[in-house]
């Protein structure tokens, strides 16, 4: 005969098992020194940078005889000075001039150094390499070495006085932008390539259906690069255009003839507070730019820096 023993019954809880931990103050943020020294380094570099700036402004709304008196805050405002400038200075044709030669160059660099560099990312054969060192090479001539062959070239051209010489070399690319362009060509995935072939996609439908929508980011970043520096180009214009009217200058030559125009050594009457409005004015669509593109410019560098 078998007999069943009684199971106990479960014992009653009457609490928790395991104390709950004791709840944790919010915790404040910790300065430490490094922080602090950190903080008031950049607010410091930050202010030496916006200094030229404020005092551009400063002078632009100055009388003649205070402009140079680095003080920030003029004593005498003279608001006029923004609107006698369009009477005194050619200003808007300079301004016209450099956007379009800026963008010419800019799109054509732009284009030119992608389909190169879209050849050299894809194409496998002979050479390539050594090709590639051979671009990149030219990096190191100074512009000074090929400044007397090149002004030979477009003086037999018979392009002197024009447009022309300011943007035309850019059609044949850049080896700085070919070089960045391949880097971001070479992290595309060659499969997108390989399918398209397979669908009878030509050459150029794969730089211009894929690999440019995809590189818009680095695109961007040549784009914004060489339309500064063709905004900028001071010494090209200086060569180039210097024989024209003084309408058809860029605004870097304009400002530089205004400074001549003002001058009492040259029978001006020291009006350089004119100059300094026509230097602020050309200024703000650099500040437009890079305000508009610096998503693209954030992007472009940071993907190229997962890349390494």
């Amino acid at each position: 005969m078998t007999t069943t023993r009684p199971v106990p019954a479960p014992l009653a809880v009457t609490g928790p098992l395991i104390e709950p931990a004791p709840a944790r103050p919010a915790e404040r943020p910790r300065w430490s020194v490094a922080r602090v020294l950190m903080t008031v380094l950049l607010v410091g570099f930050a202010a030496l940078f916006l200094y030229p700036l404020v005092w551009l402004l400063a002078a632009s709304l100055k009388p003649a005889g205070q402009v140079f008196d680095n003080s920030l805050i003029p004593h005498t405002w003279r608001w006029d000075n923004y609107v006698a400038i369009w009477d005194e200075l050619p200003l808007l044709h300079w301004v016209v001039n450099s956007v379009s030669i800026s963008l010419l160059a800019a799109v054509a660099v732009s284009v030119s150094s992608s389909v190169v560099a879209f050849g050299f990312a894809y194409f496998r054969f002979p050479g390539r390499n050594l090709l590639f060192g051979l671009v990149l090479a030219t990096m190191m001539l100074p512009g000074s070495v090929t400044m007397i062959p090149t002004y030979l070239i477009w003086r037999e051209t018979g392009l002197l006085g024009t447009w022309v010489p300011l943007f035309g070399a850019n059609l044949f690319g850049s080896a700085f932008y070919i070089f960045l362009q391949r880097q971001f060509f070479l992290g595309l995935p060659r499969e997108l390539f390989e399918a398209a072939r397979m669908d009878g996609a030509s050459y150029w439908q794969l730089f211009s259906r894929i690999a440019m929508p995809l590189s818009i980011p680095s695109f961007v970043i040549v784009f914004l690069f060489e339309f500064q520096a063709a905004w900028n180009n001071f010494q090209s214009a200086l060569i180039y255009l210097n024989g024209g009217t003084v309408e058809g200058f860029t605004a870097p030559l304009g400002i530089a003839y205004a400074m001549t125009k003002y001058s009492p050594t040259a029978g001006g009457h020291g009006d350089y507070q004119y100059v300094m409005v026509a230097s602020l004015l050309v200024t703000i669509p650099m500040l437009l730019l890079f305000s508009f593109g610096q998503r693209y410019f954030i992007e472009g560098v940071a993907t190229q820096g997962r890349k390494g």
